[in-house]
């Protein structure tokens, strides 16, 4: 089994690379600079269309069995609505957390295709429609963006197989969720590799919890 996940020099994403290295899977992981380690390394930014697209080039005809979206960026956390939000930083998260995950799956679609392989993309509960409680815009507009995203991708490669699932990993102790989070980086690491192990033709365009929750849209 071949498993690509971007953003893994850190938090969820380098969780889960040492997951599946554990289970003796063959693992690359994505980072924005060269990275020696543990795995295979490919260099990616996801604010980058040029980059992604080499990493395309790169893994040439290789069949991909799991992509895991995982890179992913948070800059507007405790912004004030009267002065926060410059456009700018709009701009770099979606390009990061929504642009960046289409363009990836675009540029890997042809290695997807040859395993039939699944497609899990991390978005949020802040991305639910159903939870509003105010601030983040731009954290949660692009995870209500990339939720979206995922299930009309599902739509589209069902057919051919490809099952595409978006999860929440839970509120995470790392460095983006804080000493206060719920969970540990492994239960979160754990949950999530169970969900896609799970994850089929059945199930695509789901919304889950990283304890296998549905999550409401």
């Amino acid at each position: 089994m071949t498993t690509l996940i971007t953003g893994a020099t850190r938090g969820i994403g380098q969780a889960l690379m040492g997951g599946y290295l554990a289970q003796g899977s063959e693992v690359i992981g994505t980072a924005r600079a060269p990275k020696d380690g543990p795995g295979r390394w490919l260099v990616a930014d996801m604010a980058n269309p040029a980059s992604i697209t080499a990493l395309g080039a790169q893994m040439q005809e290789q069949p991909l069995d799991l992509l895991v979206c995982n890179a992913g960026i948070y800059r507007d956390k405790g912004q004030p609505i009267e002065t926060g939000f410059a456009a700018q930083m709009w701009e770099e998260t979606f390009s990061v957390n929504v642009t960046g995950v289409f363009l990836t799956i675009q540029a890997l679609l042809p290695n997807l295709r040859a395993a039939k392989g699944k497609i899990a993309i991390i978005s949020s509960q802040m991305g639910s429609n159903t939870r509003a409680p105010g601030g983040s815009y731009i954290y949660r507009a692009s995870k209500a963006a990339v939720l979206n995203l995922g299930r009309n991708l599902a739509t589209d490669l069902r057919h051919e197989g490809i099952a595409v699932g978006i999860y929440h990993p839970g509120w995470v102790r790392t460095d983006m969720g804080g000493d206060d989070a719920d969970i540990s980086i492994e239960q979160a690491r754990d949950g999530l590799m169970a969900r896609f192990a799970a994850l089929s033709v059945a199930t695509t365009g789901c919304f889950e919890t990283w304890d296998g929750r549905a999550h409401p849209l």
